[in-house]
């Protein structure tokens, strides 16, 4: 899952090889003492009734811990496995990815009892009741247990496809581009190549412009500059959205003054909005922060020995935005009025309660901005293009992902991707996306993590019962 740490920390971070081969160990490191933990509760009530239950909910507890303990890092946790199992992402209109883990994790326990069993003798697993008759003895109850997981994921997949989102019938149709800039990580805060990044942006918007795009999204961080701090920058902007009549969306740097001061106080890595006529309509600040890419955690401890990468954003750790919310951006003059809209930003994405807030305040699509550059030619964007589909899943909302190298890409309210570019080329995508007006969602957008709340509770619930019996 982590080998693309090597890129992130050599080519970028200026790390030397040597350490940078070793950088991989320290994620993977993290993630297998959660995997520990699940194995640690496991042989306290595999023998028990209901085991298999039991396991799946302490699997989706721990896989819930990871994302939140510590601020969280929930990359790739068990129910992204899943993503392209379109049938079963209906489920996650109500639980979340975590009903993925639950169900993955669940077939997985029973699929490696019925394995155990069929060994002549077993005793590596509590639960896998083996016998030294051996695999003879158990096989009335090894076609039972295959029997009963045929039928529990029958049942998941056509009841999932059941549940699965159409298209907002109230929703209106909006011609959105994406445009991918394909800029070096290492030439985006170079002064000198400024003109190249700006034109480049401007030259990939007006063919978007051109095939209709009434909105068109810049990834993170696109502006080679502070849209509120320079004028020039600004009027480019403004008088690109004026030239075509649309929309932008962008990525880029917000700034705070203190009262009286000439020089920023605080630095946000921010997504502006931008209306027909060129002005400001909205900016929102990224609330999710990448540690050691835009802050060091206890800096006061940690800050002499590491750098944020993110060093051509702020010359200093960015600042968190306060919440993530829905904006309102202007509709194109076909449709009148305005929409609310959701911008996560990078980060962001991979955590599935913080997106989901954007749908419950109101947002009818997710303009998903990105800069992906940091990781290469490696699975990570593929990786996180499939957590970004499931966060469409959950929601029943449309995201159009704008990423700097790639994966740009459109998903529908079910989680399909129904268009994507290349990596590390020059790219637009422009599609017609349904931005629904209502605040209709779907119940994991409404309500979060219930269903990971109830199985962590029944997680204790049996732990609990387990060491009373022990006792």
């Amino acid at each position: 899952l982590f080998h693309w740490f090597i890129v992130v920390t050599v080519r970028y971070g200026g790390m030397p090889l040597a350490l940078g081969l070793l950088a991989p160990l320290l994620p993977g490191f993290w993630v297998a003492q959660f995997s520990a933990l699940f194995v640690a509760l496991w042989v306290t009530a595999a023998k028990r009734p209901g085991a298999i239950v039991w396991g799946a909910c302490a699997w989706v507890a721990v896989d819930w811990l990871r994302g939140w303990f510590l601020g969280g890092f929930p990359w790739a946790t068990l129910g992204y496995a899943l993503h392209q199992d379109l049938p079963l992402l209906g489920w996650t209109r109500w639980g979340g990815v975590y009903i993925l883990s639950f169900l993955a994790s669940g077939i997985g326990l029973a699929l490696g009892r019925v394995v155990l069993r069929m060994l002549p003798s077993s005793t590596s697993d509590p639960g896998a009741e083996a016998t030294s008759s051996g695999a003879a003895h158990g096989s009335p109850g090894i076609t039972r247990s295959l029997v009963a997981i045929g039928i529990t994921l029958v049942l998941a997949h056509g009841l999932g496809g059941l549940l699965a989102a159409e298209d907002p019938e109230d929703a209106s149709l909006v011609r959105i581009g994406a445009i991918q800039g394909n800029i070096d990580q290492g030439e985006k805060w170079d002064a000198d190549r400024r003109e190249r990044i700006l034109e480049a942006y401007v030259r990939l918007s007006d063919r978007a412009a051109e095939q209709g795009a009434g909105w068109i999204v810049w990834p993170e961080t696109a502006l080679p500059g502070s849209l509120e701090w320079d004028p020039e920058l600004r009027e480019r902007v403004a008088s690109l959205a004026r030239r075509h009549a649309v929309v932008l969306v962008v990525g880029g740097m917000g700034v705070e003054f203190e009262p009286g001061g000439e020089s920023p106080s605080a630095y946000f890595d921010s997504a502006f909005v931008v209306d027909q006529e060129g002005g400001i309509r909205a900016r929102y600040d990224k609330t999710q922060l990448v540690p050691f890419g835009e802050f060091v955690p206890l800096r006061g401890l940690l800050g002499r020995v590491f750098q944020s990468l993110a060093r051509g954003l702020a010359p200093t750790d960015v600042t968190p935005g306060a919440a993530p919310y829905a904006v309102e951006v202007p509709a194109p003059a076909d449709a009148g009025g305005a929409f609310r809209v959701g911008i996560p930003i990078c980060y962001e994405l991979i955590f599935p309660d913080l997106v989901r807030r954007f749908v419950s305040d109101g947002a009818g699509v997710l303009l998903a901005v990105t800069n992906d550059a940091w990781y290469g030619r490696t699975g990570a964007p593929h990786q996180f293009l499939a957590m970004t589909a499931l966060r469409s899943a959950e929601t029943g909302r449309f995201t159009v992902r704008a990423a700097n190298t790639g994966i740009s890409a459109i998903i529908d309210g079910r989680g399909r991707v129904r268009e994507r570019t290349a990596l590390f080329e020059e790219a637009v995508v422009v599609a017609d996306v349904p931005v629904s007006r209502k605040l209709d969602s779907t119940f994991y957008a409404r309500f979060g993590d219930v269903f990971a709340g109830g199985c962590i509770l029944l997680a204790l619930a049996g732990l609990v019962r387990s060491r009373s019996l022990a006792g």
